[in-house]
C-alpha cells in the first residue's frame, strides 16, 4: 500500500514528531509513506490531497489547529474535516485525520502527537482491508 502524508508546517518540529511517529507505524503494516507534502498550514491540506489523491491508496494529513481568541481555528477545523471527509467519500480512498484539534491549546499537543500520527496509518490500514 503506498500512502501520501500531507502535513501542515505551521508548527513544524511538531508535525515532523508526527510525520516520524508515522512513519514508524507505516513500517509495522508494511506501508509506504511514498510522498510528503508540506503546506502552510491545515487549511491547505484539503486542496493538496485533491491534487494527488489519484496517485495513492491512501493519505494521512497531519496538523495542528490551535484554540484562538476568536472563533476563527473552530471554523477552519470544521472546514478543513468536512473537506477531507467529503474527499475520501469523492475518491472511495482513505485518509487518516492526524489533525490535533481545533480548539487545542498547547498542554494539549504533546501528549497527542504520537497518538493521532499512530490513528491516522491505522485508519487507513483498516480501511484499505474492508
Amino acid at each position: 500500500m503506498r500512502i501520501v502524508a500531507v502535513c501542515g508546517s505551521f508548527h513544524k518540529s511538531e508535525i515532523q514528531s508526527m510525520l516520524d511517529f508515522a512513519k514508524d507505524e507505516a513500517d509495522k503494516w508494511s506501508i509506504e509513506i511514498a510522498e510528503v507534502i508540506w503546506v502552510p498550514g491545515s487549511m491547505e491540506v484539503p486542496l493538496a490531497l485533491r491534487r494527488v489523491l489519484e496517485q495513492y491508496d491512501g493519505a494521512i494529513c497531519l496538523g495542528i489547529i490551535e484554540k484562538g481568541e476568536t472563533l476563527h481555528g473552530s471554523a477552519m477545523g470544521n472546514a478543513v474535516i468536512k473537506s477531507v471527509v467529503d474527499l475520501q467519500l469523492d475518491f472511495n480512498k482513505p485518509i487518516g485525520l492526524g489533525i490535533i484539534g481545533p480548539g487545542a491549546e498547547p498542554h494539549h499537543i504533546a501528549p497527542r502527537l504520537e497518538p493521532h500520527a499512530r490513528a491516522a496509518v491505522n485508519a487507513v490500514r483498516v480501511m484499505n482491508t474492508t
